[in-house]
């Protein structure tokens, strides 16, 4: 409460009188997100999201008495150009912190680097877990709070018997997918009854995946859509789904990477009763949550809507604020000790809290998709732990991550040792 507070008096002081800074003492912020490209849907917003949380707190008097400074760069949802930008906010502008990314192939083309260099970054989009960085900070949801309980969902409440895994080709997909199977098989789910298909991204021609997804249900099972597709191909996808009649009585999508974002550019009509998995949605009901969609459509007025890596982005800031005051400098290595059990509010009602291995306690809610491009919280849970490591993988199910105490990301339970590299990719 005492965030949303000041960010209400903060954006109102802001045409007033600003604070009283050194100019040349600020505390620098990267912001590196997609402006343009197939991903720049889904990006832009957040860009917009932290220079709101940076300008909200500079009216509140900065941090440590500095100016907080938005560094912004577009990496043009190109992935290796995700690294250079990150090198260029490291080394060139000299950042503090970064707050960026959102495809984990672009996160993944970041890591050296900031591993290299010692920066900072919060990563605030789901992802497919099975890391654990010294430099990250995951405020997204790992697998066990997004996938695993809409894959339940769709067991225990919809009946679903056969399921189709659409992604888009690359590691979050990929991954959560072969997570995902596994788990499936452990619950019965036959191999044979599982359809795996992957697009490039902006994929647009879905007629025949459509087609194939229908396939599936010949036998009078029921058929689900678990959907990791990503950026604009979503639109194409389900332009499709409505074109050849499918409905979310016929065969219910449930998507990881749709939210009001990305509704905004869609007719939703055809959509209403399709369902999303998310750990926060602009409907949610509470006090918090409706002070902040009231601060963000008084800047950016009432067509714009807020999602769930936007709340990522509050928390991880927030929290970034916490730590660096408690630090009492923006040094990484005294910022990260001080991150560790740090708790701010989320903006569901409940309470977010860093664990050692650099993910988050999150509430589990799924959505149906309304007509007015709004989701209904059909199902919440209570905070669940983030796991950087998923049981259902055999090689990652005796892995752990706790850097306050291991200082490891990657011990392996077995062994007792710290395993320093791994790559599946």
């Amino acid at each position: 409460m005492n965030f949303i507070k000041a960010t209400l008096a903060g954006a109102l002081s802001l045409s007033l009188t600003a604070p009283a800074f050194a100019a040349e003492d600020t505390i620098k912020v990267g912001v590196l997100h997609s402006l343009s490209g197939t991903m720049a849907i889904s990006e832009t917003t957040l860009k917009d999201t932290m220079l709101m949380l940076i300008d909200e707190q500079n009216a509140k008097g900065g941090v440590l008495g500095k100016k907080l400074e938005a560094v912004v760069v577009d990496p043009a949802s190109d992935w290796p150009l995700f690294a250079e930008k990150a090198r260029e906010l490291l080394t060139v502008q000299d950042v503090d912190v970064i707050f960026g990314c959102w495809t984990s192939v672009s996160r993944k083309s970041v890591l050296p680097v900031i591993e290299e260099l010692n920066g900072l970054m919060f990563y605030p989009v789901q992802y497919e877990g099975e890391e654990s960085s010294k430099n990250v900070f995951y405020t997204g949801a790992a697998p066990n709070q997004q996938a695993i309980p809409a894959t339940d969902y769709f067991l225990e409440e919809l009946g679903v018997e056969k399921f189709a895994l659409l992604g888009t080709d690359y590691v979050y997909p990929r991954t959560t997918n072969n997570i995902l199977e596994s788990y499936l098989v452990s619950k019965g789910i036959a191999k044979d009854d599982i359809f795996v298909n992957y697009t490039p991204f902006g994929h647009s021609d879905w007629s025949k995946i459509v087609a194939d997804v229908v396939a599936l249900g010949a036998d009078g099972k029921k058929v689900g859509v678990i959907s990791t597709i990503n950026g604009d191909a979503n639109i194409g996808f389900y332009k499709e789904l409505a074109a050849a009649g499918v409905s979310a009585d016929d065969i219910p999508v449930v998507a990881f990477s749709v939210g009001e974002e990305e509704l905004a550019g869609l007719d939703t009509s055809n959509l209403v009763g399709h369902l999303a998995a998310w750990n926060y949605f602009q409907s949610a009901e509470s006090e918090t949550n409706a002070e902040f969609v009231k601060a963000w459509k008084a800047r950016m007025g009432d067509a714009r809507v807020t999602n769930d890596p936007m709340e990522a982005h509050v928390i991880g800031f927030n929290m970034y604020v916490k730590a660096v005051e408690a630090a009492g400098t923006t040094d990484v290595d005294a910022v990260r000790a001080k991150m560790y059990g740090i708790e701010v509010p989320n903006l569901t009602g409940g309470t977010a809290k860093m664990l050692p291995n650099h993910h988050l306690t999150k509430p589990v809610l799924i959505g149906e998709i309304q007509a007015d491009g709004q989701f209904d919280i059909i199902s919440q849970t209570t905070e669940v732990p983030g796991d950087a490591w998923t049981d259902f993988l055999p090689e990652s199910a005796v892995l752990k991550s706790d850097w306050e105490s291991l200082g490891c990301g990657m011990y392996n339970t077995d062994t007792n040792t710290c395993v320093q590299i791994k790559s599946n990719y």
